[in-house]
């Protein structure tokens, strides 16, 4: 055989030996390949499962707060919250705002008598929590004041925790109650309040979407402003000229129980499920530049510091402040 043949034979079988490395070369590869395919895969499921695990953990914590209810509160977009006995006959419906400066002086000048008439058994209050002011001057005092209080509500003290916010209310300005660790300290003035359940609530913000909705809700519903009160589905701002005295709410409640029994409880002041003979309003709040006037016009205040016949205070034509 020729140098010439026996070189291009060797070459034939170096190109065929060639060939077939580079063949089992493209295997190993595509074997590697699927390999870290697989290994890919199942970090791209791993971290599905992860990532799901985290969303549905967070969406059950979204969900639980999206649907949570304090305690004793009904049903319904407008529910409210109970104070007072459940059968007593007459109610007063109040939508207010923590944050809200004509609020507390109508809490502050109305407090005693409303207590009188609750603690007799002859009125019961539906509260209603709105976040006005955190609409129209920023923040999130109003929300946070008014978890804090649905928490208290859990806790069966809403009334206590409700009138010690009003006791140490900041001013509009000063957007105190956003400060979660102020409305824990204010809730140490509550006995037997603070507790590991109490603290988590208010930290959670477990009733933000409650108070949310009852805010939308008033904006639907056609009110002015806060205070809004109603005695038994009357507005309390146009009776009297809108000069309702706490005096004039004891007799206008007399009078509405007239032949009526008072309701009966072992603790007249603990929350009760809202009296399906009231007149609820549409629950809420108003967002953005809704309700709220802090500065009202002149002869359109919605509480007074003090009215003519005294220190008592009163209600003007507009309960909205």
């Amino acid at each position: 055989m020729s140098q010439k043949n026996h070189e291009g034979k060797r070459t034939a079988r170096e190109r065929l030996q060639e060939q077939r490395e580079k063949e089992r070369a493209r295997a190993r590869r595509g074997r590697q390949a699927i390999v870290a395919g697989a290994v890919v895969g199942a970090l791209v499921v791993a971290g599905g499962i992860a990532l799901w695990a985290t969303s549905a953990g967070s969406g059950k914590s979204g969900s639980d707060n999206e649907t949570a209810r304090p305690r004793q509160v009904g049903g319904g977009s407008s529910a409210a919250i109970p104070v007072g006995v459940a059968h007593a006959p007459s109610t007063l419906t109040v939508w207010e705002d923590f944050r809200c400066p004509a609020c507390q002086q109508f809490e502050t000048g109305f407090r005693p008598a409303i207590h009188e008439l609750q603690d007799s058994g002859q009125l019961k209050n539906e509260y209603h929590l709105v976040t006005i002011i955190d609409g129209n001057a920023g923040g999130k005092g109003s929300l946070n004041a008014a978890n804090a209080a649905l928490c208290a509500q859990d806790a069966g003290k809403f009334r206590e925790y409700h009138d010690v916010l009003y006791s140490h209310q900041p001013s509009e300005e000063e957007d105190k109650f956003a400060d979660k660790q102020y409305l824990l300290q204010l809730a140490g003035k509550v006995k037997g309040l603070v507790t590991p359940a109490f603290t988590r609530c208010v930290n959670d913000g477990r009733y933000d979407r409650f108070v949310q909705k009852s805010t939308d809700a008033f904006a639907r519903s056609g009110f002015r402003g806060t205070p809004t009160v109603l005695l038994n589905g009357k507005d309390l701002s146009k009776e009297k000229g809108g000069r309702v005295t706490p005096a004039d709410l004891k007799k206008m409640v007399q009078d509405a129980n007239k032949g009526k029994q008072p309701g009966k409880s072992a603790s007249p002041h603990a929350g009760a499920p809202p009296h399906s003979g009231a007149s609820p309003h549409p629950a809420t709040s108003a967002r953005g530049k809704q309700a709220h006037r802090s500065t009202p016009p002149r002869g359109e205040h919605t509480a007074r510091s003090a009215s003519p016949q005294g220190k008592q205070h009163g209600m003007s034509a507009t309960p909205g402040s």
